[in-house]
């Protein structure tokens, strides 16, 4: 058996591939093989000669096969890396030309805004996309008749049936931070919120997806004279030029009084020049902020006032850069990217300047 053994190992060992792995094991462990016969034998010898031979047969048998797997193992690894040298490919040429990317004018316009409020002393303050109803609607001293909390409006958060957690909305408007920031800060503050906001409509100057920043300034002796400054100090920076602002009485659930803010503009070759001309342009709602909402926000309305307004990041963005429409800011498409994307570097500050 020593020879046996010697023998095929040697084979195993010099096979040169899988076809010649086979026909050893067929040689050695076949029906017909050298090992298989040897097993048909211990039949005929004596129970002595059986309690020998069978398990030095058995181990035989199992080192031939060990032996067996082992080579194929080792034919299949070389054969595979033969195969990986003749096919390999360098994945990283041809090399592209490097390009650089953009800002996005959303992340550009949110930016210089941020630097604006910043030099007037406004921290930013940030909230969760989704919103209870509470924080979205009820702080907000929206009942639950308005318009606004109706499902052809806001986008509602899927209940399972029995579940009798407050319902959950995509945020409408930022203004959800205002009352987090107020239960969390107090009085006196003086806050922006930017973010994206959601409500169900789509066309040429709506997307379900947007932008707003809202502002929030409570303290002793704040009144609509604060609000009017720093609203016109807003836009003469963020426009570059002088801009006229016009107020107009309006209502909304959160504020008290209420007011519609018009900026000065022409209308010329279909495009719109802020701050010259004799038209006007409808571009935020603002006003005190309401007692109610006050209460909600843990403050007290008797020791504490403040005015709040909201305005849309991407409405600014195209009034200022001139793109005519809000849908494309979120096509994905490169070319308009390129076209009114921003450099990387350019970072907007009051001192710097911002991007024109």
């Amino acid at each position: 058996m020593d020879d046996l053994r010697n023998t095929y190992i040697e084979r195993i060992a010099a096979a040169g591939d899988e076809a010649a792995l086979e026909d050893l094991r067929v040689q050695a462990l076949g029906k017909k093989g050298e090992i298989s016969l040897k097993m048909r034998e211990l039949g005929k010898m004596s129970p002595e000669e059986r309690q020998v031979a069978g398990p030095a047969l058995n181990a035989l048998k199992d080192e031939i096969n060990s032996a067996l797997a082992a080579k194929k193992a080792a034919l299949e690894d070389a054969a595979l890396d033969s195969r990986l040298r003749g096919e390999w490919l360098d994945v990283t040429l041809p090399g592209r030309d490097r390009r650089a990317g953009t800002i996005h004018p959303v992340s550009q316009v949110t930016e210089e805004v941020t630097a604006i409020f910043a030099d007037m002393g406004f921290a930013v303050a940030e909230g969760p996309r989704i919103e209870t109803d509470w924080y979205n609607f009820d702080a907000l001293n929206i009942p639950g008749h308005h318009p606004a909390r109706a499902e052809m409006d806001t986008f509602y958060m899927h209940r399972a049936e029995g579940d009798d957690r407050p319902p959950f909305v995509l945020r409408t408007h930022t203004s959800p931070v205002q009352i987090r920031s107020m239960e969390a800060q107090g009085a006196p503050i003086r806050i922006i919120c930017p973010g994206g906001v959601y409500r169900a409509d789509y066309d040429q100057t709506h997307t379900p997806m947007f932008h707003q920043v809202e502002g929030l300034a409570i303290g002793r002796d704040i009144s609509m004279a604060n609000l009017k400054w720093v609203l016109e100090e807003f836009f003469t920076a963020f426009f570059g030029t002088s801009v006229k602002t016009r107020f107009r009485a309006s209502h909304f659930p959160f504020t008290e009084p209420s007011a519609e803010v018009d900026i000065q503009c022409s209308f010329e070759g279909g495009t719109v020049k802020v701050g010259e001309g004799d038209d006007w342009l409808e571009v935020l709602g603002s006003g005190m902020v309401h007692p109610n909402v006050l209460r909600a926000g843990g403050i007290d309305p008797d020791e504490w006032q403040g005015f709040a307004f909201g305005m849309g990041i991407d409405r600014i963005a195209m009034l200022k850069y001139g793109i005519p429409d809000l849908r494309a800011f979120f096509d994905s498409d490169l070319r308009w990217l390129r076209h009114y994307g921003f450099a990387s570097l350019d970072v907007p500050t009051i001192r710097g300047g911002l991007s024109r």
